[in-house]
């Protein structure tokens, strides 16, 4: 009688520690108390090759440097999240999109994602952005700082409206701002 009750033991062992280990995984709970700070800086007109002549100043009506063509404020979704959104064109034409001074909440599987959805205040924008059209712009770098994400080629920026801290892992927004055209 005493071998079976030691077989079920250790099958409840083997199990309980296999549920333990997969929900360490899956809700990566250590990330509440880890921020990853990321200090970028902000992209830049490209300099001339050193040794180079300088070449001809643009003309007036284009900047050499990264124009603001959109830009907004964090607000707050699933985790208190806060920051600006910058959406940049660059003087070769292509886009990038700037986080400046965010504070947001870590988490498993965060990413940029630029969206068509509108930004709603409370729970009710929490799952809103995964219903349209949406570019996942690559993970978050850091829950914490200045940061930059190329936007890819190919991605028209004027055919999205809104910024997401997105949680893939759960399918929430950590938070979000609306893009306004400048």
């Amino acid at each position: 009688m005493g071998k079976p009750r030691g077989l079920w033991v250790a099958m409840g062992t083997v199990v309980v520690t296999a549920a333990v280990a997969v929900g360490l995984y899956w809700f990566q709970p250590w990330k509440l108390w880890v921020d990853e700070t990321v200090r970028e800086a902000a992209p830049a007109a490209p300099a001339a090759p050193a040794g180079s002549p300088e070449a001809p100043a643009p003309a007036p009506s284009r900047s050499a440097g990264p124009v603001t063509v959109a830009r907004g404020e964090l607000i707050s979704h699933e985790h208190a999240t806060t920051g600006t959104v910058s959406l940049l064109r660059l003087a070769d034409g292509s886009h990038v999109l700037r986080l400046t001074d965010l504070n947001t909440s870590n988490g498993p599987d965060l990413r940029v994602w630029l969206t068509d959805a509108p930004v709603k205040e409370g729970a009710a924008g929490w799952r809103v952005f995964d219903d349209g059209a949406y570019e996942s712009l690559g993970r978050l770098k850091g829950n914490r700082g200045d940061q930059n994400y190329a936007v890819p080629a190919g991605v028209d920026p004027a055919a999205f409206t809104s910024v997401s801290i997105w949680c893939d892992r759960f399918d929430v927004s950590f938070g979000a701002a609306e893009l306004t055209r400048v």
